[in-house]
């Protein structure tokens, strides 16, 4: 039988936003400051000639450049004052979330509650600003010495440009970090996934367009249904294995309180297929395809060396495919057991809660058991990585078109509206749950008021 929460939930519909007027400016809130992130977009760093840096962006969109162009929503392209977008705030975050599981000193401020986690967050910034820096300088350098069919980038080169460049891009990934944190703060869902989001989805149409353009040239119109029909596919696929849990029974003892005894009760511990969600998949293709990305930006001007690599691991090679499969299954198994899942820290919160497994000892034999079920978890979810992942240059590579839609971009598109769209069912719950407490408590008064008055009249 359902609980009142879940036949709640269940009678939850969209006109009930209108209703909740928190969550309306919430939504209004997250609208607006995305709108401002799609605006800054189009506002072009100082000196750059825009023509020329589109036609070398057409010839780079195979390697990382094209990656980055999808993460920040067209704004490398155009090369605009958020060309960086928010991935270096977001290779921070992971840095850091990795130092935190293998230095002590850290792992110990992440147990301090709040104010530990300010301190992370602030050396978060931090190494935000370092690597901000550190990849606007680099582009700013590339953007100098680069040219496009013999035009250059940009107008007036010197130390005044690459200084300008630098404090433009650094700015623009700070003012978005600033935006996501606002957007988390007071909009609605993840401000910084949120972002990513709306770039991807701001890309979409001229990936579907340019995929439509090549169609009706090849008059392959059979191919153009049979990609929308695996784009189907490859989307109800990800929403399902993205939902799908492996329960844990975790049974509690009873216990007494004062003069009271409790019944024991039980629940379940989930532990999703893909725990580790997008950032193997992010590694992965960020290291395959820095050999690309240096041969592009060096205007193919390489040595006998990385023509070799480039041979054997470029796009498309039957090495590129067997290495980017390893790579994920590898960061899925690494960041899974080291980040998002630490098997000894779950034990021991289970351990000081007097919960346990039926059948398993508390404390290590817990760890033990829990490391046997995700590891056997991740076997599914790995590979369930490494075949979204691969499936898009399986088909560049097998049938010859672009693919319009990477195994990134949809995972995390699904993974970033299911939370959104959890967010506002939450939000709308409370509301409910308010409006039935008004009630309760006016009808309380009413009778009380009643009651009172008879009283009075005896």
């Amino acid at each position: 039988m359902a609980s009142a929460a879940e036949q709640m939930a269940a009678n939850l519909s969209w006109g009930a936003i209108g209703k909740a007027p928190e969550l309306r400016q919430r939504i209004f809130f997250t609208i607006g400051l995305l709108i401002v992130y799609r605006l800054g977009t189009y506002i072009p760093v100082p000196g750059i000639d825009g023509t020329a840096l589109r036609s070398f962006m057409d010839d780079a969109a195979s390697g990382i450049g094209g990656m980055l162009n999808m993460f920040t929503g067209g704004a490398i392209s155009r090369m605009g004052i958020f060309a960086l977008g928010i991935m270096p705030y977001i290779s921070a975050s992971i840095i850091v979330q990795l130092l935190t599981a293998m230095v002590p000193a850290l792992e110990q401020l992440k147990k301090e509650g709040e104010q530990g986690r300010k301190k992370i967050n602030q050396y978060t910034r931090y190494g935000t600003v370092a690597l901000a820096t550190f990849q606007a300088y680099g582009l700013a350098l590339s953007l100098q010495n680069g040219d496009a069919n013999g035009v250059p980038f940009v107008n007036d080169p010197g130390v005044f440009f690459i200084a300008s460049c630098v404090v433009t891009l650094v700015g623009g990934t700070m003012f978005l970090m600033w935006l996501g944190e606002q957007i988390t703060a007071r909009g609605i869902g993840n401000g910084i996934s949120l972002i990513i989001f709306v770039g991807i989805l701001a890309e979409a149409p001229a990936a579907l367009a340019q995929f439509f353009a090549q169609g009706q040239a090849t008059q392959n119109w059979g191919l153009v249904l049979g990609m929308i029909v695996m784009l189907l596919a490859v989307l109800t696929f990800v929403v399902f294995m993205e939902r799908s849990l492996r329960k844990i029974h975790i049974q509690y003892p009873r216990r007494q309180v004062g003069m009271k005894v409790y019944d024991g009760g039980s629940s379940h511990l989930p532990i999703k297929v893909n725990p580790a969600g997008v950032i193997p998949a992010i590694f992965a293709s960020s290291l395959l395809l820095l050999p690309t990305t240096i041969s592009t930006f060096s205007g193919n001007q390489t040595g006998g060396v990385m023509s070799t690599i480039l041979a054997y691991v470029g796009p498309g090679q039957p090495l590129y495919f067997a290495l980017f499969a390893g790579m994920i299954i590898f960061f899925t198994y690494f960041y899974t057991h080291n980040v998002s899942f630490k098997v000894d820290d779950v034990a021991d919160n289970l351990k000081n809660q007097n919960g346990f497994v039926p059948g398993i000892r508390p404390g290590k034999r817990t760890a033990e058991y829990m490391e046997y079920v995700v590891n056997r978890v991740l076997v599914l979810g790995s590979a369930y990585l490494a075949f979204v992942c691969l499936l898009p240059e399986m088909v560049r590579s097998g049938l010859g078109v672009t693919a319009f839609f990477g195994g990134t971009s949809i995972l995390i598109v699904v993974s970033v509206g299911m939370d959104f769209i959890q967010q506002v069912q939450s939000h709308l719950l409370a509301h409910q749950y308010e409006n039935l407490i008004e009630r309760s408590q006016l009808r309380g008064k009413k009778r009380g008021g009643r009651s009172r008055r008879g009283a009075a009249r005896r």
